[in-house]
């Protein structure tokens, strides 16, 4: 169910070029910022959804009082939290706009004319499905390590363009058609790896997927919230990658790497626990899946490859810790796109 509470009751009957869709979880400074920021865009005609997905009543006042009294913002209520997926699918529902923009709730776009940006690149590639932005940290334009989703040898061109096989959330474009034919997000998802996933049935379909590195999206990132990791957000990672592989015809056995990497990982940060809840709720997950589903094979995180020597992604991907574990919480994170972690 979704109630309309403030704003205008819906987007124009005229074409327009972008939804800008934020979701809103609480954080009302950060939230009333990221809707400032995509108010304030020109070049481009665009339409802003902000989704509440059960914020406190004060929130929701100040959210209100953001959109208040204009015809180009809506704030509308979710029954719950549908989680990212599922909350920007309702969002992104809501509108008609040719290309369907995603803004975190703790982020702002860096220049009055990134959204402009975003809406060119997609018009000029009319093979592209989805375009990333480059996130930076708020405080000081430094690339945002917590959202960096490709391999670390890529980061020095972090300012550069490049094709991918996925994009992060916490800014990025969609053209609305490459949407609508894929059917938007998996919403079982919930929260984590629905942009990937996304990504691998754009790419099976034909499209492309763009990291922009001249697109910024500055991030607020709180230490304690974004960069760390807590055993729900771990949960989401393990199930949700090996429920994908399952998704697109890997069988168990070979999943067997990937799923022993992640026990290692899991033991290696003192989360046992949420690891084998994570893969025996990844082959619950798959088990409802078609039988009859059509085989995909996933592309590597960046096309052409980049992603290093099996000892080096050993080191980096199974061995490395992860970041600040005692001080994520979850309800946080689930506001909000995924942030890859340091390997896959």
């Amino acid at each position: 169910m979704i109630r309309w509470i403030a704003g205008a009751s819906g987007p124009p009957d005229s074409a327009y070029d972008a939804d800008v869709v934020i979701l809103a979880l609480d954080r009302p400074q950060e939230t009333v910022a990221a809707i400032a920021s995509a108010l304030a865009q020109t070049g481009v005609t665009r339409h802003v959804f902000v989704v509440d997905q059960g914020s406190r009543p004060e929130t929701r006042v100040c959210l209100a009082a953001a959109v208040e009294g204009r015809s180009d913002a809506t704030l509308v209520a979710l029954d719950r939290n549908h989680g990212v997926a599922g909350g920007r699918n309702r969002g992104a529902d809501l509108g008609h706009g040719r290309v369907i923009a995603a803004l975190d709730n703790d982020a702002e776009f860096a220049t009055p004319g990134t959204l402009a940006g975003l809406v060119a690149a997609l018009d000029g590639g009319p093979d592209l499905a989805a375009v990333g932005c480059r996130i930076v940290l708020h405080g000081n334009g430094a690339d945002d390590l917590s959202s960096w989703g490709y391999p670390l040898d890529l980061l020095p061109r972090a300012g550069d363009c490049f094709d991918a096989s996925t994009f992060v959330g916490a800014g990025h474009a969609i053209r609305r058609s490459a949407w609508d034919s894929l059917g938007g997000y998996d919403e079982a998802l919930f929260f984590c790896w629905e942009e990937y996933d996304f990504a691998i049935r754009a790419i099976a379909g034909g499209w492309r997927i763009r990291y922009s590195g001249g697109l910024v999206v500055r991030h607020k990132v709180a230490a304690e919230a974004r960069v760390a990791w807590s055993g729900e957000r771990w949960f989401y990672h393990v199930r949700n990658r090996l429920y994908i592989g399952r998704k697109y015809g890997a069988g168990w056995l070979g999943l067997t790497p990937r799923t022993v990497a992640y026990l290692v990982k899991g033991l290696r940060n003192g989360l046992p626990g949420p690891t084998f809840k994570a893969i025996l709720a990844a082959i619950q997950m798959a088990a409802g899946l078609p039988a009859d589903r059509t085989p995909v094979v996933e592309p590597p995180r960046v096309l052409g490859g980049h992603r290093g020597a099996a000892i080096t992604r050993l080191i980096r991907e199974v061995f490395s810790p992860l970041p600040g574990l005692a001080h994520a919480t979850a309800g946080e994170e689930q506001t909000h796109g995924h942030r890859q972690a340091p390997g896959d």
